[in-house]
């Protein structure tokens, strides 16, 4: 994927794309025969190849009147490309279902963003199924999340403002965000509704726990097959699985492989980075997509890496155990 570029869609799609850091296959299929579903799916990298965006999000709807607002997601993608903070992007996020609040359109959306320096992954769930963790070192699938999230000691919410709610339906909701750091080889599958709502072959509706129950029983399959394979499995174990709704499945892999993209590919980055500055001056032009000058931008890819040192070193001069 190249630098500067947002890729994706509401439409039929099965592709793969490489990003710094990240391999990344997607499945979309909306329903029917329709040429655009309620799915939205969209990878951004930004003009260094250092920040990919992944968004995968649920809208309520079918049709012309999801395709824009995919034309509008698209636009905020664009616009946050270059930065690594995505709290403000998800605000919007928010904002812009609420616009659209008088058409009873809202969405469930996961959102993350990864820095390949640190390997770090920022996920933020709005409402949305929540996504699975394969770690390479322990060959197993659990649930990506934070069980304490926003708790006080006595596991009562600590927040006054409802949090991690669909987009579009309260504009003072609060989203939170958790980092988790990917080793090579570690996975994340997220995926819309229509995966957990299937039904099992006793006919009882998956939910998340069953399909955690799928992932863990298909054993280690390629990431390039994995989607095919899960989505083959649901289909067998009952008639109607799949039929009724869009379907999307998004898996991310980290390949460990730092950025690097060929001097013309840069010059072309830039070039287009140069353009929107320039494009900006209009004051009815899109905002051009600014990084954000911030201490986890600029030093994001020296603290870690010194942190991880330090670390290793600090393991190699302890004395042996008597």
């Amino acid at each position: 994927m190249q630098c500067m570029e947002v890729w994706g869609g509401s439409q039929l799609t099965s592709r793969g794309v490489e990003m710094g850091g990240l391999d990344v296959w997607v499945y979309s299929k909306p329903y029917g025969t329709a040429q655009r579903g309620g799915d939205v799916y969209y990878a951004s990298s930004c003009a260094t190849g250092r920040i990919s965006r992944l968004l995968l999000a649920d809208v309520s709807g079918h049709g012309n009147a999801v395709a824009a607002t995919a034309a509008d997601l698209r636009t905020l993608m664009r616009r946050f490309v270059n930065r690594l903070d995505q709290a403000e992007f998800v605000r919007l996020l928010n904002q812009q279902f609420i616009a659209l609040s008088q058409a009873a359109t809202f969405a469930t959306a996961v959102v993350s963003t990864f820095f390949a320096p640190s390997r770090r992954l920022t996920v933020c769930n709005a409402g949305h199924p929540r996504p699975f963790l394969y770690r390479a070192a322990e060959r197993q699938w659990n649930f990506l999340g934070q069980d304490s999230l926003g708790q006080d000691d006595d596991g009562t919410n600590s927040k006054s403002k409802p949090q991690n709610i669909p987009l579009g339906l309260l504009a003072l909701a609060e989203y939170e965000q958790f980092d988790v750091e990917l080793e090579p080889g570690d996975c994340l599958v997220s995926y819309t509704d229509a995966l957990v709502e299937s039904s099992d072959a006793d006919g009882e509706m998956l939910g998340e726990n069953g399909l955690l129950r799928i992932m863990r029983l298909l054993g280690d399959v390629e990431p390039q097959k994995l989607i095919e394979t899960l989505l083959t499995e649901i289909v067998e174990r009952y008639p109607e699985n799949l039929s009724k709704d869009d379907v999307t499945v998004m898996v991310v892999r980290a390949s460990g492989q730092q950025p690097r993209h060929p001097f013309k590919e840069m010059l072309k980055a830039r070039l287009r980075f140069a353009g929107s500055l320039i494009r900006g001056l209009n004051p009815w032009a899109e905002r051009p997509p600014l990084p954000d000058f911030n201490l986890a931008n600029i030093g994001g890819a020296i603290v870690p890496a010194l942190a991880r040192r330090w670390r290793a070193r600090g393991t190699r001069s302890e004395p042996p155990a008597a």
